[in-house]
């Protein structure tokens, strides 16, 4: 089997890294906020479409209970201990697929940085979406399909 070459005369594109192989540019924090709360949005149409599948109406208000408490806790938690390691890392924030560059023991926190961040975020666009829909389905009419059975 032959492998296909390249005919032209222009380089083979290869990723920027700097000296210890991280990939460049670093993360930075506003790209991260924006992926997170494109995720919560996305995460908030899941559930809206998930809540479907629980017929009962006390069980669907629990559910979104449900979500919408882990939610609050989860971003809580990963806004907080994210921001503060990224406030530790003092710049080396690195992507997960850089994971082989850690070296340290110390090191898998400029990792775990940005994805506790982005986590959090998530579920901070997904709390107001999910209590959100708790209370549309607690208002809505009898023998509705956002009511249930």
């Amino acid at each position: 089997m032959t492998a296909p070459q390249r005919t032209g005369s222009e380089p083979v594109p290869r990723h920027v890294t700097d000296e210890d192989g991280v990939r460049l540019p670093r993360l930075r924090l506003e790209g991260v906020v924006v992926r997170g709360a494109a995720q919560g949005i996305a995460a908030v149409a899941l559930l809206s479409v998930a809540m479907l599948f629980v017929t009962d109406h006390h069980d669907r208000e629990t559910f979104l209970s449900v979500a919408a408490g882990l939610s609050a806790v989860s971003a809580g938690v990963g806004v907080v201990i994210g921001a503060f390691f990224w406030a530790v890392c003092s710049g080396d924030i690195r992507r997960r697929r850089d994971w082989r560059t850690v070296t340290g023991q110390t090191e898998g926190v400029t990792i775990m940085a940005p994805a506790l961040v982005r986590t959090g975020v998530l579920a901070l666009v997904l709390f107001p979406g999910a209590l959100g829909l708790h209370h549309l389905v607690d208002n809505a009419g009898y023998n509705t399909w956002l009511y249930g059975s």
